[in-house]
């Protein structure tokens, strides 16, 4: 970790990011749009866990991210064929639409 940045402005930028990401889920509507908003809301934790990894000199945090990052890959390939397969079917990527899907 660089000693010219404070900790603080990690915990500012990451606290950007993640609410960057849950406004992006709570009010788009379209399916890549919110894979991706959850993807940055991931990337931002990350970026906490490596700021105060470095920060305490312990790379617990840093080995950490690896786990969550080879998670975060198979949550995304996992719901894009979801997400193929439903485009398939319905010809659109609108969570609004997926609700003619239910009995």
């Amino acid at each position: 970790m660089n000693p010219t940045i404070p900790l603080n402005y990690y915990i500012l930028l990451s606290t950007l990011l993640f609410t960057i990401g849950v406004l992006g889920v709570l009010f788009r509507r379209n399916a890549i749009i919110i894979f991706m908003c959850i993807e940055l809301m991931l990337n931002a934790v990350n970026l906490l866990l490596v700021a105060f990894s470095s920060y305490h000199s312990d790379p617990a945090g840093q080995i950490f991210v690896f786990f969550i990052m080879a998670v975060a890959a198979a949550e995304v390939s996992v719901g894009l064929a979801i997400l193929t397969m439903i485009y398939r079917n319905t010809n659109s990527t609108d969570i609004n639409f997926l609700n003619k899907l239910k009995w």
